[in-house]
């Protein structure tokens, strides 16, 4: 194998060499649980769920833990402002959560650990961090991280020791020795969920979960931690500067950051009015249409969402739907039974050995049902076959073309005409076209595709799809 993955921290592409043969350890940054998961964090939730699968495709072991930050400033502030339970409001969007990600196709993860189940390991880990001179205990009671007392603070994300200082928060009072450091503990305020500790009651910073929860479920040292494009970082760069200084050990051998989305051009952004959740976008459009758009950019470029992308994305899953239409249910074969039988597979994985080039491994498949659609049109039953099942099996790898055919094809948004509604129409086309109407015929072909719905007539019958 020669899979090569981008390493942020390294600028460049590097071989992936896992620290134990054929498996993968990866954890990647999850949802701050306090509102409905939004566009981001969808591409962040579909971009690894394709790394995971690919990484299974190709024989690899794979631990994927992906967290879920249920203790934050965010949280309180908003069960305080609905006057809600704390532990209500988290389980409430960590339930909604499941059910956008399921209906994306993302698998879940092997361990989904929760900040508030891991408070003796982040505790733990603060502590050691003090007794090892990292950090020190401010006048109020917070821990903060000494970042001058790690000389490679900076490297992952590439800043330079001004810019850290010009884009640190400066505490009031100067609690903080230096306005860079941050915190790993913060004392609780009146009234405000906490934890026992050594230096009071409080709760952990945001950065510290992350090194306390992937080393419970990891150890120390693994493979791959990926994220947002927003966190190389800071979130990112204070792991490292915990994690290496707590443990004596490198933290991660390869860094993964997927990236950003705009719409129609520009930052998504609440203020803006473009700001998406994933269940609005889900009552417009089939999920798998949303997952086709969030994999046909490669996974760190930046992707543009727009009723126009989203129709391309509609068309071209179509497409793949179509080839596939009036095929029997044929076996979905693993990734090294197809590679052994067609250029087809072997391209594909060579695109995807390439830092998981999503696009070009699309490309591949539509190459295929050009080949499927020849072979279909020459009656080669047993090839139209062979192609139909390297297209479903390449497909599953991307976690595409899940769906039955017929389902897809006929499948509408919230407002669309229904199919009982279609059937009724084309029993009157039908019925017109026996009685040599073809007037009316044309009319109600006409009347369904302003609805969206277009006809394919055959000497087997009129099959129908949504446009």
């Amino acid at each position: 194998m020669a899979l090569k993955i981008y390493n942020t921290l390294a600028r460049s592409k590097q071989l992936l060499q896992p620290i134990e043969p054929n498996k993968i350890r990866l954890y990647v940054c999850g949802m701050t649980v306090y509102d409905y998961c939004h566009l981001g964090h969808a591409r962040v939730l579909v971009a690894f769920d394709v790394v995971t699968r690919y990484l299974r495709a190709r024989g690899y072991e794979v631990d994927y833990v992906r967290n879920i930050t249920d203790v934050d400033d965010k949280i309180i502030d908003r069960a305080r402002s609905n006057g809600e339970a704390f532990f209500a409001l988290t389980a409430r969007f960590i339930a909604a959560m499941h059910e956008d990600e399921a209906r994306l196709g993302v698998l879940p993860p092997d361990q989904e650990p929760r900040a508030t189940a891991h408070m003796d390991d982040i505790i733990a880990m603060v502590q050691t961090l003090v007794d090892k001179g990292y950090a020190y205990v401010a006048a109020n009671g917070d821990v903060y991280y000494s970042v001058e007392k790690f000389s490679r603070y900076g490297a992952l994300s590439g800043k330079k020791p001004d810019e850290l200082l010009a884009g640190a928060r400066i505490e009031t009072g100067d609690i903080k020795r230096d306005h860079r450091d941050f915190a790993l503990w913060k004392a609780a305020r009146e009234d405000e969920v906490h934890w026992r500790s050594p230096w009071g009651p409080g709760r952990p910073g945001w950065h510290i979960e992350c090194s306390a929860m992937s080393k419970s479920c990891l150890g120390a040292h693994f493979d791959i931690h990926g994220g947002g494009p927003d966190l190389p970082f800071p979130h990112h760069e204070n792991e490292i500067a915990q994690s290496e200084a707590a443990n004596g050990c490198q933290f991660v051998n390869y860094w993964m950051h997927a990236g950003a989305v705009r719409v129609d051009g520009e930052k998504m952004s609440k203020s803006l009015g473009n700001f998406f959740t994933i269940r609005e976008i889900l009552t417009e459009y089939h999920p798998e249409v949303v997952r086709y758009l969030l994999i046909s950019s490669h996974y760190r470029s930046a992707i543009n969402y727009s009723l126009e992308t989203l129709q391309t994305a509609r068309g071209a899953l179509q497409r793949l739907y179509t080839a596939l239409r009036g095929i029997d249910a044929v076996e979905i074969p693993g990734l090294a039974a197809l590679e052994e039988e067609n250029g087809f597979t072997r391209r594909f994985v060579a695109a995807m050995d390439d830092d998981f080039n999503t696009p070009l491994a699309l490309s591949v498949l539509f190459e295929l049902v050009r080949e499927l659609n020849l072979a279909r049109s020459e009656g080669e039953e047993l090839k139209t076959r062979d192609l139909a099942r390297t297209l479903k099996g390449l497909g599953a790898v991307l976690g595409l073309l899940q769906q039955d055919p017929e389902d897809f094809l006929k499948a509408g948004g919230s407002d669309a005409l229904g199919d009982a509604d279609i059937e009724v129409l084309l029993a009157q086309r039908e019925q017109a076209k026996r009685d040599k109407d073809y007037q009316r015929a044309d009319e109600i072909r006409n009347q369904l595709k302003d609805q969206g719905v277009l006809l394919e007539d055959s000497r087997e019958g009129t099959l129908w799809k949504r446009s």
